[in-house]
């Protein structure tokens, strides 16, 4: 089976284009919505096409996807267990450990300044994740650490139990 590739750039931005295009409804109009904001919010964000059409919106990092259904725009951002929500725009896949998202119903509105901010913490967690530093890189160089501790010698193993022989089987009482 051929593993889909993803687009990215201009050619993943007229795809996204297209989509919205040919949504032509409501969804179209909130996507379009939606894609400005994270612009706005994150002018470095790079626009991608990914899985088989979904718009997704990343920089180091996915920052979220952007789904169309029936009845919602389903914005799902890939780390946003990990993100403060205090105005709860967070309304979907809230029992993840990993992705959070906001799904958007025609005619609703969305705290603008809010959405905003979640783009803005999903770039930075992005950041942070990529420059954490190893586990080994934590103390700084010119630290002076602690001598290595030496092993306890290893106790020695009690002797095996040898098991008991198998009791032979009573023979079966013969019925009439």
């Amino acid at each position: 089976m051929k593993k889909a590739e993803a687009t990215e750039g201009p050619a993943a931005s007229k795809l996204i284009d297209q989509r919205i295009a040919e949504l032509g409804d409501w969804r179209g109009k909130t996507l379009s919505r939606m894609r400005a904001l994270i612009k706005q919010a994150e002018p470095r964000a790079v626009e991608e096409w990914k899985w088989m059409g979904t718009p997704i919106w990343s920089y180091d990092g996915i920052i979220c996807t952007g789904e169309s259904y029936k009845e919602v725009v389903k914005l799902t951002f890939a780390k946003g267990a990990f993100l403060k929500d205090p105005t709860r725009l967070f309304n979907s896949s809230l029992e993840g450990n990993m992705r959070r998202a906001i799904d958007i119903r025609e005619g609703e509105k969305l705290d603008e300044a809010a959405f905003k901010t979640l783009v803005r913490e999903a770039v930075t967690l992005n950041g942070l994740r990529k420059a954490k530093p190893a586990k080994k890189a934590l103390a700084p160089k010119n630290a002076k650490t602690a001598p290595a501790k030496q092993a306890k010698p290893a106790k020695k193993a009690a002797p095996a139990k040898q098991a008991k022989p198998a009791k032979k089987a009573k023979p079966a009482k013969k019925t009439r």
